[in-house]
């Protein structure tokens, strides 16, 4: 679930580094919300204290990538502008295993002229594959923009066809 509410007082950050078979991924929490998921060169030492967000995410991030689970049930909290939010929430509405273009984003949002808009702001979507941008392709068909590297966005979305419907490669 998407946090509409953003709060300015400082908060504590919890950091956890889990490997997948996608790559290292760096998880960011705070007591009670998801705040960051994104990809890393190396696993580095986990904070000690992890609140229960953090291992739940930990958890059902690797159901996720042991093809067990297709929804994700997190409070998010990604920091960005009004519009960005509007995008990020749109974005979990992408069925798990399906696509779709920049360009239906921006008919989403209702207007097609934001179709550069909604694309930088999936392209800014702090919290990777739970917030699922790499579910955005190409008019084309094509795979273009992740900001976690195109061969990881293929992979995410080649394994989201396989536990989907048994089919190995989309692109």
């Amino acid at each position: 679930m998407l946090n509409s509410n953003s709060y300015l007082q400082k908060r504590m950050k919890y950091i956890s580094y889990i490997n997948s078979p996608a790559g290292c991924l760096r998880l960011t929490t705070d007591e009670t919300s998801v705040l960051e998921i994104s990809f890393c060169e190396a696993k580095e030492v986990n904070d000690e204290v992890r609140p229960e967000v953090l291992k739940n995410l930990e958890t059902q991030l690797q159901e996720y990538f042991e093809g067990k689970r297709k929804n994700f049930e997190l409070e998010l909290n990604p920091e960005g502008t009004d519009f960005q939010k509007k995008v990020w929430k749109e974005l979990v509405n992408i069925p798990f295993g399906k696509t779709l273009s920049y360009l239906d984003m921006a008919k989403i949002l209702g207007d097609e002229k934001v179709i550069r808009a909604a694309a930088a702001a999936n392209g800014k979507n702090p919290i990777g594959i739970v917030i699922p941008c790499h579910r955005v392709i190409g008019q084309n068909g094509k795979l273009v923009g992740y900001a976690g590297g195109l061969p990881r966005k293929k992979w995410l979305l080649d394994h989201e066809s396989k536990t989907a419907y048994g089919n190995w490669e989309l692109f």
